[in-house]
């Protein structure tokens, strides 16, 4: 499958319904996830591997995945909501994905590949770390987007883990009017994806 071809197929995934601000839900946009997914997909992180996908929301990462070959494919959220859309995805998609209502800090599975969109912390400070903590204690290599503001710091977060980021790129994540304090029809912010191993 082309990159084009998963990104067109990735737009036709179900959103939220009724997304939770405290949780900041955001589905990430399938030009992003596509380029994410290529890119594990051609480091060998994806295909034929056990993916991890915290805080899977609707399941763009972990469904992606599934299309690229990896061989076991598990998506954890808190949301029931979130959950329930993501499984309905998997039905269309013909996806073979295991998802799960749980808090990201109760997976205990290990996994090959970690894949995620945590909360940037705009609503619940440091929100992002407990998720990158998680993913780096789970599996051998992560690929996680945050704030681009936050590049310097998680670079020096990385390494006081033991860890090192080795790739990263930055996108911009437009995030439309979603929820009532926001004052723009679309917002979009700068945004880095590290993979760290």
């Amino acid at each position: 499958m082309k990159k084009k071809d998963l990104e067109i197929r990735l737009q036709g995934m179900a959103n939220f319904t009724n997304p939770d601000p405290v949780l900041e839900q955001y589905m990430t946009p399938a030009p992003i996830a596509s380029d994410i997914l290529f890119t594990a997909y051609s480091e060998g992180d994806i295909h034929g591997m056990d993916v991890i996908d915290l805080g899977c929301g609707t399941g763009m990462f972990s469904i992606g995945a599934h299309m690229l070959g990896a061989d076991n494919v598990r998506g954890y959220d808190i949301s029931e909501k979130a959950i329930s859309v993501a499984k309905e995805n998997a039905v269309a998609f013909n996806a073979d994905v295991a998802f799960e209502v749980c808090d990201m800090g109760d997976v205990n599975k290990n996994g090959d590949t970690a894949l995620m969109n945590p909360p940037f912390g705009c609503q619940s400070r440091n929100a992002d770390r407990a998720f990158l903590d998680k993913a780096m204690e789970l599996c051998g290599t992560v690929y996680s987007l945050h704030m681009e503001t936050t590049a310097e710091f998680l670079s020096d977060y990385v390494r006081s883990a033991g860890r090192e980021i080795c790739f990263q790129k930055s996108y911009r994540f437009n995030i439309p009017h979603t929820f009532s304090f926001h004052s723009k029809a679309n917002h979009n912010i700068g945004v880095i994806m590290i993979m760290i191993r």
